[in-house]
């Protein structure tokens, strides 16, 4: 059981950490800029300090200086939440070497899952349904005829990153030259890799996700799924619990797969499957998502007591009213009380 934890974060997930622990009776370490000097993280925890100036190139992302804190504090834990350094392989090793334990997966775990190649390579070895494509980098004069071999329309992905770049729709012959192009330089100017593979394009598809959770000892469970199909810009806007349309029986296929993907790739701590999925759900590709992440409010307010409160959180939503945004109204009440309880608790800040 940890005793105290660095929070290598800010804003709301770090304050969502920083309850958590309060609940387990962790002591809490946070982290501020110049800029976030004053905000709700650092006053709600038990020790804050001070890691640089507002860019976070030059502080919250410079690990050196974060092992340092972490040290500095005597943590014996540091939970990177999400973005920043929750990504960063290099970091887990260097939180290891140091004698401190990384809240989340492996490093070499996290470069595995941070190159979509490798992970189709992982998941079909693991007999892990994955979306029809390729399953090794191509060359342009590759990505061509494959593309023509499996049938337009295709979608040229970047091996690296996420967050829709590097990523283009085909639906014509004549535009592959052309998108393979734009998908390689977009790729190589976000992620320094300009590595493509293609896959089929799936029609009509939703974006599911399930939550994992996995331990040190092998032990993988999943916590249900959200409908994340609602999106901007390869963003997600709306995220919905239980996900709408869908039986018992594939819920239970599609968090098999999840379950036989995470373990698949040695993955620990909390983290999301995808599910790329057409029509009643017929396909679908379960993966490890790249990033660590922390559990999403919408799968917290869902699976605190099972099937019941599901039904209960769908059920306090008007027909106009998504679960998604009735989980955020009562996460949102939750976090306005407990700004009123720990607003003038002491707290150290160094």
């Amino acid at each position: 059981m940890f005793k105290k934890i660095h929070r290598a974060n800010r804003g709301e997930i770090a304050v969502r950490l920083i309850r958590a622990c309060r609940e387990m009776g962790i002591q809490t370490v946070a982290i501020y800029s110049d800029v976030d000097r004053d905000a709700l993280h650092v006053r709600f925890a038990d020790e804050a300090y001070h890691c640089g100036p507002p860019p976070a190139r030059e502080s919250y992302l410079v690990y050196d200086k974060v092992l340092e804190i972490a040290r500095k504090a005597g943590a014996d834990g540091i939970h990177p939440g999400y973005g920043f350094l929750a990504e960063n392989g290099d970091f887990a090793d260097a939180c290891e070497a140091a004698g401190i334990k990384f809240v989340g997966p492996a490093g070499d775990v996290m470069r595995k899952m941070g190159d979509k190649v490798t992970a189709r390579q992982t998941m079909e070895a693991a007999g892990v349904p994955i979306v029809p494509g390729t399953t090794e980098a191509l060359s342009d004069d590759e990505a061509i005829a494959f593309s023509k071999k499996i049938g337009l329309p295709v979608m040229v992905k970047a091996s690296a990153g996420g967050g829709g770049k590097g990523m283009r729709f085909v639906n014509e012959e004549k535009d592959l030259p052309k998108a393979i192009a734009r998908a390689r330089g977009e790729a190589k100017a976000s992620f320094g890799d300009d590595s493509l593979y293609v896959e089929k394009f799936v029609e009509e598809p939703r974006h599911i996700e399930i939550q994992v959770l996995a331990d040190t000892k092998g032990n993988t469970i999943h916590l249900g799924e959200r409908e994340c199909s609602i999106q901007r810009r390869h963003q997600k806007v709306v995220e919905e619990a239980p996900a709408p349309r869908m039986s018992e029986e594939l819920r239970g296929r599609m968090g098999a797969a999840a379950v036989a993907a995470t373990k698949a790739m040695g993955y620990r701590s909390a983290g999301s499957a995808l599910a790329s999925s057409s029509g009643p759900f017929t396909r679908r590709s379960p993966a490890p998502a790249a990033r660590r992440r922390a559990p999403s409010p919408t799968t917290a307010c869902t699976s605190r007591s099972g099937s019941s409160t599901r039904a209960t959180s769908r059920s306090r939503c008007s027909p106009t009213r998504t679960a998604a945004s009735c989980t955020a109204s009562s996460a949102s009440a939750r976090s306005s009380a407990a700004t009123r309880r720990w607003w003038r608790r002491p707290r150290a800040r160094l």
